[in-house]
């Protein structure tokens, strides 16, 4: 085979592959989608232009459980503020569950994750935040909490990873 004859077949190959992946790579960054369900405060799920339900756990923060206090309310927040609605959605990762891990942006610019955190629903998920938008956030949750805004009000308030883990402790005794 000659040079030219490979180098026909490489490009052909590179093409080809562009061609397959590029839509797959724009798709998985950011896309718009409908929100189509809300199961808690931080989780919700989208139905994409092309039809796909994909399950997104919301970046860097963490609502409390729905049987903790201020967990129903997380999730009233949510629905009134994207259920139904389309939104932009910037994947950041998957969870072990498979979840697309994100943040949700309204079409007027309204940041899910961080009005969350404003309005006392939700924590700063100090292990799992670790991008740029992390420390504003920390700020907000910070005046939140100076405030006395929502969970805050409760000076108790009990972080939903510990809620977990003390949960996950009491049934490993049953």
């Amino acid at each position: 085979m000659s040079m030219r004859r490979f180098l026909d077949k490489v490009l052909c190959f590179v093409v080809a592959l562009i061609f397959v992946l590029v839509p797959f790579a724009a798709d998985a960054r950011i896309f718009e989608a409908l929100v189509v369900g809300v199961s808690d405060g931080d989780t919700v799920t989208v139905l994409t232009e092309n039809k796909r339900q994909v399950k997104v756990r919301l970046y860097g923060i963490d609502c409390p459980e729905s049987k903790q206090a201020f967990g129903t309310r997380a999730k009233q927040f949510t629905s009134r503020l994207v259920f139904k609605r389309w939104v932009n959605v910037n994947a950041v990762d998957k969870d072990s569950y498979g979840r697309t891990v994100g943040v949700i942006t309204t079409r007027d610019g309204v940041v899910l994750n961080q009005e969350l955190v404003a309005n006392g629903l939700a924590w700063v998920y100090k292990a799992h935040c670790k991008g740029s938008v992390c420390k504003r956030w920390k700020r907000v949750e910070k005046s939140a909490r100076m405030n006395r805004v929502g969970l805050w009000s409760d000076p108790n308030a009990v972080p939903p990873w510990e809620f977990r883990k003390a949960k996950r402790n009491r049934t490993k005794h049953w």
